[in-house]
């Protein structure tokens, strides 16, 4: 019974840990600290040629919005290039984009056969000769200093990355936009505290970061999750990868529940791929980015097979103390709560704190389904985006 306890709280330990204990470590060791001050002015006439790098599909609703806020920014367009590429836009898409080249000469278009978003990001990069990169979304809107506040870090030689502070914009109370805003929002601090304390963000968010060509690496043809392949193999370089705050762009928030858990399931198949591909990074053990790995990514992969392990567990406590017969009840009730969210969700009855949640344990399920996916082989990486204007 001892060992079955010992399993069990470590279970609850392990969860508690990435969700809770990790962040408040970092808030404490990150306490006092200063983002890197090593920074081209904005007026300086050494900032770097950038070349910006799009893949699109299907984008004919947001592609003229994002082509406009990248070019009014506040850096100087003759240092600018972006470099969009169409996996076989069926829709008018590659129509707008051509219509823009004549007024922006400095987009760089191409169409590709169907192929997936890492067959076309290698192409453009292989295509492309400026020092620095800057990786983005369709749905991704820079303010006028975005672009500045990305590349200024770069004066820095130690710093290799730079990811963007996305702004999720929307809310409708009858989805999932608020919990998934919230989420995204803690994982943004998270990140910032992970450069701050090391610079060693565990992951850019993949419609906003910037990095040197000389630390990009190609991303095998057939993983899913691109952005944090890059940010991952920076930091394999020993170079810095930090979050700048006020690098803000925008992006629409996911609201539909079934689309959400679409993307989080595909997410969580390269997730675990990238498990596999970095899990030399977690040694030596107390390393800055093997403590960050472990406790911000690794565990956070494991949770649904920690709270499965730690439910069967509990299952045979249940004789041994009547305490066990309380946490086992709260495991139930907690399980039965998306059942009830969504009896109420049918009748336009919805409550916060139950969507909460739902979103994690769809979380959960989503990670599941893509460990499956996972182990039984990854074929292609051919792509369908996430909706728009849920």
């Amino acid at each position: 019974m001892i060992a079955l306890q010992i399993i069990f709280w470590l279970s609850i330990i392990l969860i508690l840990h990435s969700y809770i204990f990790f962040p408040y470590l970092l808030q404490l060791f990150t306490r006092g600290k200063k983002q890197n001050d090593l920074v081209f002015e904005s007026n300086s006439a050494d900032l770097p040629h950038i070349d910006i790098i799009l893949s699109v599909y299907n984008e004919e609703s947001v592609i003229a919005k994002k082509i406009e806020s990248t070019f009014d920014a506040n850096y100087p367009e003759d240092k600018l290039r972006f470099y969009i590429g169409s996996d076989s836009s069926e829709d008018r898409t590659d129509a707008i984009i051509e219509e823009y080249r004549s007024k922006f000469p400095q987009i760089k278009f191409r169409r590709f056969p169907k192929s997936g978003k890492i067959g076309i990001i290698n192409a453009l990069v292989k295509n492309s000769a400026s020092p620095v990169l800057i990786f983005t979304d369709a749905n991704v809107f820079f303010d006028k200093n975005t672009i500045y506040n990305l590349v200024k870090h770069f004066k820095n030689p130690a710093i290799g990355l730079t990811g963007g502070n996305i702004i999720n914009e929307g809310y409708k109370k009858e989805g999932i936009s608020f919990q998934e805003k919230s989420y995204l929002k803690r994982e943004n601090w998270i990140k910032y505290h992970e450069g701050l304390w090391g610079g060693v963000m565990i992951g850019a968010f993949g419609g906003c970061f910037a990095l040197r060509r000389e630390n990009f690496s190609p991303v095998p043809a057939n993983f899913l999750v691109d952005d944090f392949y890059i940010t991952m193999h920076v930091l394999r370089q020993y170079k810095k990868a930090i979050n700048e705050l006020d690098a803000i762009a925008y992006e629409d928030i996911s609201n539909k529940i079934t689309e959400e858990f679409r993307r989080k399931a595909r997410i969580s198949t390269g997730n675990f791929q990238n498990m596999q591909q970095f899990s030399s990074l977690l040694w030596p053990p107390f390393s800055k980015v093997a403590f960050c790995f472990f406790s911000h990514k690794i565990l956070r992969w494991l949770t649904p097979f920690l709270m499965i392990v730690a439910f069967v567990f509990n299952l045979f406590l249940i004789q041994n103390h009547v305490f066990f017969k309380w946490t086992f009840t709260a495991q139930l009730v907690l399980l039965l709560i998306p059942q009830l969210d969504w009896l109420l969700k049918n009748i336009n009855v919805n409550f916060k704190a139950l969507r909460f949640v739902t979103h994690f344990y769809g979380m959960n399920l989503a990670l599941l389904v893509g460990f499956f996916k996972f182990i039984t082989g990854v074929k292609s990486s051919v792509w369908r985006p996430t909706e728009r204007n849920q």
